[in-house]
């Protein structure tokens, strides 16, 4: 796949591939060429990792996402690096109020003054993809209106562009490249941004968000106004309150922070055992406390999906974390990962073992579960293992969760918060297995067994009865087997001839004739001449043919 070569974009390419020079890692060389080719070069420092930061935040709202992503990836890049990206923020200045009003009138088929009893022309804040109006509809309500940036969609897509082309030329000429996947995360993080920019996909997480967490009472999730938004805008209901991370003294003496605290663990790890639908970026911008002091979830453009089987796993390994069983935890990301050629099983162990045994033996002031399993990550990567995708957004989501509930109430303990709802989950996960969906799927297919059980049974027992009855082991390749003991078999009969003729040329040694070679008698020394060539010849076919 070529670059693009328009004027714009060959600037924007030279951008990324400057920047990927400037902060390249280990031997992904991808560094700013003619015609596009990625000369083979190696940079030799790691500039600071807050300068990175603020490189992507010049370059846009692409790279701050990618800066944002990258930041959940500690299997990918260095701690330092992981810590300056999560504080990368997106504030930028708001675009023209004007721009708003078209683009609100434009999706809503309506003038804005028609929609809206009062919209307040200055955001209440502006990001790289949108900014947010307070808002008033016709029946008195108090709404957020999230209004996309004009042109950020062609933006977005121009640059992903572009990252597909260079992660494919990174890939021709790194063996980094090919051993993290780059193409891969690369689609990882298209897919990604391009649910980020589809509102009507937030419309649907908010839906289900709402639903899912019904049951907890301290817990609540903004309601997307139907009717007032689209791809473009999105309109839910305001809520009123203060960030986590800017409680004052006196307001958090007055809180119940022990209880909010404990529900909101106990809401994410419903979401994310029993759902399998979570809120993925829980930071303490995205989390406010309510007058009637109850936590607001909001921001869902990043949510984690996960399968029955993955929550089954996640749910092994969450209780060997905070129960100390390293064997245990590092056994479970071994069954859920891929495994190299080089893997070292016995070293990723002790690692884990370590890791988890410090996470034990830390005050509960200092527990980070979130922490830990980020740095089971790092340690899998390091070890060969290359760990799903979704262990290291589980762990960038306990991590903040972390943050927010030491801003509640700094004497939890995580370990024991997390050890006291996981049966609570197990129960969460056998009554969401009885849902009447899944009970007739395993009805149907119980049926389906049983009906042809009979006849199968019937088959079985005719084949054996006729002595045709023959069972397919596919453990080995016969036919290599077969080679080997032929090559085995060879070889000794060789070496029974080459120890002959040695036996022979000896004791012709002592027969007089008149035939010699090199002083000594002829025929004994052909022999040994013979078996010396035989010699050197099997040695030969050993050391060039034989598989190691």
């Amino acid at each position: 796949m070529a670059l693009p070569l328009r004027a714009d974009q060959l600037k924007r390419t030279k951008d990324i591939l400057a920047l990927l020079w400037k902060y390249g890692r280990g031997d992904l060389n991808v560094v700013p060429g003619p015609e596009g080719e990625l000369p083979q070069a190696h940079p030799e420092a790691v500039p600071k990792a807050e300068e990175l930061a603020a490189e992507l935040e010049r370059m846009g709202p692409t790279f701050v996402k990618l800066g944002q992503l990258l930041s959940t990836r500690s299997d990918l890049i260095p701690a330092a690096y992981v810590q300056a990206l999560e504080r990368l923020q997106d504030r930028v200045e708001p675009f023209p109020f004007e721009q708003v009003e078209q683009i609100v009138t434009e999706e809503l088929s309506v003038r804005l003054s028609k929609a809206f009893a009062e919209f307040d022309p200055e955001p209440m804040a502006s990001a790289s993809l949108a900014q947010v109006h307070l808002a008033r509809l016709r029946d008195g309500r108090e709404v957020a209106v999230k209004v996309q940036r004009p042109g950020i969609g062609e933006q977005v897509v121009a640059d992903l562009e572009l990252f597909a082309s260079i992660a494919e030329l990174a890939e021709k000429h790194s063996e980094t490249a090919r051993r993290y996947q780059l193409s891969l995360l690369v689609d990882e993080f298209r897919r990604s941004l391009l649910r980020e920019l589809d509102y009507e996909r937030e419309i649907s997480h908010l839906a289900t968000l709402r639903r899912n967490l019904a049951r907890f009472e301290r817990i609540v999730v903004p309601a997307a106004i139907e009717g007032y938004s689209t791809k473009r805008v999105l309109t839910m209901e305001r809520i009123r309150g203060t960030k986590i991370d800017k409680l004052s003294p006196v307001l958090r003496t007055e809180l119940p922070g022990a209880e909010l605290a404990d529900e909101l663990v106990e809401a994410y790890l419903h979401q994310i055992l029993v759902d399998g639908f979570f809120h993925a970026d829980p930071h303490p911008g995205n989390v406010l406390l309510t007058p009637d002091h109850r936590i607001a979830l909001l921001d869902l453009g990043m949510v984690g999906l996960l399968s029955p089987s993955m929550q089954e796993q996640l749910l092994k390994l969450l209780a060997a974390v905070t129960d100390g069983r390293g064997d245990d935890a590092a056994e479970l990301v071994i069954r859920m990962s891929e495994l190299s050629d080089d893997f070292d099983p016995q070293e990723f162990r002790r690692q884990v073992s370590n890791v988890v045994s410090e996470h034990r033996e830390a005050r509960a002031a200092e527990i980070q579960v979130g922490k830990v399993v980020l740095d089971l990550v790092g340690y899998a990567s390091s070890a060969g293992v290359k760990a799903p995708p979704e262990l290291a957004l589980l762990g960038k989501t306990l991590l903040n969760l972390d943050l927010v509930v030491r801003s509640l109430d700094p004497e939890l303990d995580p370990n024991a918060s997390i050890q006291r709802h996981l049966g609570e989950m197990v129960r969460g996960r056998l009554l969401n297995s009885a849902r009447p969906g899944r009970l007739l799927s395993t009805l149907a297919e119980s049926k389906e067994l049983f009906e042809q059980m009979p006849s199968r049974i019937n088959r079985i027992l005719e084949h054996l009865a006729e002595n045709r009855l023959k069972v397919d082991v596919d453990a080995i390749d016969e036919n290599e087997l077969l080679r080997g003991l032929q090559k085995i078999a060879n070889r000794i009969a060789m070496g029974i001839i080459l120890a002959a003729l040695v036996v022979g040329a000896a004791l012709m040694m002592r027969v007089p004739t008149t035939f010699t070679l090199f002083g000594y008698p002829g025929i004994a020394m052909t022999f040994f001449l013979l078996a010396a060539a035989g010699a050197l010849a099997m040695v030969w076919s050993i050391v060039t043919s034989d598989r190691h």
